[in-house]
């Protein structure tokens, strides 16, 4: 491995435990209660920028490392890896999928696709496999539109906060290519 590639995967953990520490840090003051459940729009928000400034490997590990955190320190539930961490892999593959396309100026668009992973995906995962293995009864008694509904009220305005952010560090020259070299 070169020196370069070497600073490039440092400045990528980097910033990736930043994010981490932000995500769990803003989780006990951004977040509302939804149907039996917590909402928490700053995850979405840290997935929707890790996705794009990142990519989908490491967008995954800070929400899966997120919600470990938030699990231990009692400010999280399990349904934050089921719903976490499709979300962000999603935006993830979706920004890999455009930086080569014709409209990769509007790349950061991908972070408005974080609700797919996280209502469609990982709602999905939570009703018929999570809620089920815990044995979750309220969980597994809510109707599959009813749970998507609730976190889409929390994974739709995280992904549009983040896309917001993501434009604003754009215009202050702050993105994947200046942070890392990447297109």
């Amino acid at each position: 491995m070169t020196n370069s590639r070497r600073v490039v995967r440092l400045r990528k953990a980097a910033t990736s435990a930043l994010l981490t520490a932000l995500a769990v840090v803003i989780a006990p003051w951004l977040w509302f209660p939804v149907l039996g459940s917590k909402a928490y729009p700053g995850q979405h928000l840290i997935n929707a920028i890790a996705g794009v400034l990142l990519g989908p490997w490491w967008a995954t590990l800070i929400a899966f490392m997120t919600g470990i955190i938030r699990m231990t320190l009692g400010i999280g539930t399990i349904y934050s890896m089921p719903g976490g961490i499709p979300g962000a892999l999603i935006v993830g593959l979706y920004y890999e999928a455009f930086k080569r396309t014709k409209i990769h100026e509007k790349a950061e668009i991908a972070a408005l696709l974080e609700p797919i992973g996280t209502v469609i995906i990982g709602g999905t995962l939570t009703l018929y496999v999570v809620a089920p293995a815990i044995g979750d009864p309220r969980t597994m008694a809510k109707p599959l539109l009813i749970l998507w509904s609730g976190w889409a009220l929390s994974s739709v305005p995280g992904s549009v906060l983040g896309f917001i952010i993501l434009q604003a560090l754009k215009r202050a020259n702050i993105t994947r290519k200046t942070l890392f070299g990447e297109p």
